[in-house]
């Protein structure tokens, strides 16, 4: 840390060797953010080769690679979920968690903060000024909510566009908040010469604290003084930093003495700045680059595992999640103790083709080992397809992930993440602990899929294997729903957007051999009367045996929105026997319930029985449901019949900047916008109703127009009666389809 490494043992660790913790105070879980193509993954594998996990072929030992990827992410050249890449250090193992960047799978990067205990903000200084994205900077206020310690690593510093003093200073503007001085750079870019095009290369680091240059020119870490051109801007930015350290001290009277005129010690300086960084109010800034081909040390890569070591806090300093009882009772809160009662929590769940399904699984208290029986506890999520649970399970083997590989480790001790096989019941957020003293952690929070896609199997084959894989599919991804709507008879998978979308699609025909159709989705609408009407329902029929006859007459008028179905008996003079007037309200209800103008289920009407005819052998049950749905078909018949659509109430939390267009665009939407207010950080919520049909791509709409940085959420309100241009035109749709089918 620009003079950190002569305060401990700085050794590499070795190639192919699976970092092992049996104390917290060895690990440290840290979780990498930033947009899609910040360079999350090429830090990850930069840090790798310098702490000696990989060859400069990036290979293991035992032929592993920390670039193996699913075919997805190969096909895609993107990350889609969270992968756990752990390194050793000083002594120090280090879990790097790498999290997609594209905002369609933030339910990967919550649960990357959940296994974490500190993050690294990767921002890219090629973006021509827009290095820090919307979504970035919430996420960076998610954290702040929570206390999480925080660092910033400047990447792509080799483009000849890359700044990385403007990038700084906008990190420090836009992630500062109030306190610009608490985003500070510990070292500056050193150019070499430069090139033909004029662009000069990054070729070392100047520490603003140790006053010395890091050169990596020769691909290897080596300490040179810093020239007279360098020292002026060094001297200035270094008493800026001084400055910011020292304002987070809790040493009162260090300001005192630095202006004053003393030479505060390096090591001082130092020990607060780790200080201040684990306590979550000190963000570092660093610049980054990976290794040169040839080369062993990428730019940034030492001082950086040396901030990760020697400033994150250990899982000894953070506070472990609230615990209760399976059935809710009270239970003291956990430390972070090896020895203490087990508390693990799933935070992924995948499925390898060979190994069966692979748990990744953060220990907070207790050890734990292989081939023991753990109680698994679920909060259910039975609105997206996840069932709670209440079992007892046998642990697999544990192991170390590196790519693809997984590397056996004897145990895991509290405040480490192993990966568990074969937990057949354990979803991810499910809670793992001891069968006698069983525990439920606090459920971390998850955003609600919006954008529905409905589907069909491709073919009877693949349908007899459906309803298993996407069970299996939820079963990995507490951000999807999955939703078999009885009205419309759709099955709909709820996602996060479409990239998301077509992941799980593709993890379904790949993963689990099952191929799917999209269709379109279906709003469920209603239908209802516009007036009333009267009309007869006859079932006479003669044949050999017993014949079937029924008359009823009913009456139907509309009810108020939300009435539902009334069914009322005025009957006189037993012209309906007793026994087969339940028989007709049955044949209503089940002819409502079908629809009697677009297949839409009927709601608000009082339908009432006013007279028929029975024969006394004739007659029966079955005849009196039939005459019964004949009828409410007769009534409609001859009346003018509405649809009726659900409106939903949407809320969407958005900077005050896009509050115009998004209003405007909620308004185009057939939205009635019933207020704004004021939210912390610069937002403002909108509130509205919104029929939900102009609403199923809201999810992709929204992330467009406000740049990735609008949110929203939606609750069914009511049914309102539907535009007659609207309804008519849905008409029309429905009788083409219907002569096609015909066809």
């Amino acid at each position: 840390m620009g003079g950190a490494s002569d305060r401990r043992d700085v050794q590499p660790g070795a190639a192919g060797r699976a970092p092992a913790a049996d104390r917290p105070e060895t690990v440290r879980n840290v979780v990498l953010v930033g947009h899609s193509g910040a360079g999350k993954t090429t830090l990850v594998e930069a840090l790798a080769l310098a702490a000696g996990a990989v060859n400069r072929a990036g290979r293991v030992e035992d032929g592993g690679s920390v670039s193996d990827h699913d075919e997805i992410e190969q096909r895609q050249q993107r990350s889609v979920q969270l992968s756990l890449v752990p390194v050793e250090w000083g002594g120090i193992k280090v879990n790097l968690l790498d999290t997609p960047g594209y905002a369609d799978f933030v339910g990967e990067l919550r649960a990357g903060l959940r296994a974490a205990d500190a993050a690294l903000f990767v921002v890219s200084a090629a973006q021509d000024g827009e290095g820090i994205g919307g979504a970035t900077r919430m996420v960076w206020e998610e954290c702040a909510a929570v206390g999480m310690p925080r660092a910033v690593v400047v990447t792509h510093l080799e483009s000849a566009r890359a700044g990385f003093e403007e990038t700084a200073a906008q990190c420090a503007a836009e992630l500062g908040g109030d306190d610009p001085d608490a985003v500070l750079p510990l070292y500056l870019p050193v150019h070499g010469p430069a090139g033909p095009d004029g662009h000069a290369p990054v070729t070392g680091l100047a520490g603003l604290l140790s006053r010395k240059v890091y050169d990596y020119a020769s691909g290897e870490r080596r300490e040179a003084e810093p020239g007279p051109g360098l020292l002026p801007e060094l001297t200035q930015a270094r008493n800026r930093l001084i400055e910011g350290i020292i304002a987070e001290s809790e040493d009162e009277t260090l300001m005192d003495r630095y202006l004053g005129g003393e030479e505060i010690d390096v090591k001082t300086l130092i020990t607060d700045l780790e200080r201040a960084v684990a306590r979550g109010t000190f963000y570092p800034v660093l610049p980054a680059a990976p290794a040169a081909d040839g080369a062993r040390h990428g730019l940034g890569t030492l001082e950086l595992l040396e901030l990760v070591t020697g400033g994150f806090p250990t899982p000894l300093e953070r506070e472990v999640p609230a615990v209760t009882s399976p059935d809710g009772g009270s239970e003291p809160g956990l430390a972070c103790d090896p020895a203490g009662p087990l508390a693990a929590e799933v935070v992924k769940t995948s499925s390898d083709p060979y190994v069966g399904r692979i748990s990744l699984v953060r220990v907070f208290s207790g050890t734990l080992r292989p081939d023991e029986t753990v109680h698994v506890s679920g909060h259910g999520m039975e609105d997206r397809g996840h069932e709670d649970h209440d079992v007892e399970e046998r642990v697999g083997a544990l192991s170390s992930p590196f790519g693809k590989l997984q590397r056996p480790v004897p145990s895991a001790a509290a405040g480490d993440l192993v990966c568990v096989a074969k937990l057949s019941r354990a979803e991810t957020g499910d809670t793992l602990s001891a069968k006698d003293h069983p525990l439920l952690m606090e459920p971390w929070q998850m955003p609600d899929p919006l954008l529905p896609v409905a589907i069909e199997a491709h073919s009877k084959a693949d349908e007899d294997k459906l309803s298993q894989g996407l069970s299996r599919l939820v079963a990995e991804d507490p951000t999807m729903r999955l939703e078999q709507n009885q009205d419309t008879r759709q099955v709909v998978l709820w996602c996060m957007g479409e990239a998301h979308a077509d992941v799980a699609l593709e993890r379904l025909r790949g993963r689990y051999g099952v191929r799917v159709d999209t269709v379109p989705y279906k709003v469920p609408l209603r239908e209802t009367f516009g007036a009333s009407a009267a009309a007869r329902g006859r079932h006479v029929k003669q044949s050999g045996g017993h014949g079937q006859f029924a008359i009823c007459d009913i009456e139907v008028e509309p009810l108020p929105v939300g009435s539902g179905i009334e069914f009322v008996d005025k009957v006189i003079g037993g012209a309906v026997p007793r026994q087969f007037i339940p028989s007709v309200e049955k044949g209503v209800r089940a002819q409502a319930a079908r629809g009697v103008a677009l297949g839409f289920p009927v709601v608000d009407i009082r339908v009432t029985l006013v007279d028929g005819k029975a024969h006394s052998v004739d007659s029966s049950d079955a005849a009196f449901q039939t005459a019964g749905a004949l009828a409410l078909r007769e009534a409609a018949a001859g009346a003018r019949i509405h649809l009726l659509e659900p409106v939903a109430e949407v809320t969407v939390m958005v900077p005050d900047a896009y509050v115009g267009p998004v209003m405007s665009d909620l308004s185009g939407r057939r939205g009635r916008v019933l207020g704004t207010e004021q939210a912390p950080g610069g937002r403002s919520l909108i509130r509205a109703e919104v029929p939900e049909i102009e609403i199923g791509r809201y999810a992709v709409d929204l992330r467009s127009l406000s740049h990735g940085t609008g949110r929203f959420g939606r609750r069914y309100a009511r049914h309102e009666p539907m535009p007659p241009q609207l309804a008519a035109k849905l008409r029309e749709q429905q009788d083409e389809e219907a002569h096609a089918h015909a066809r």
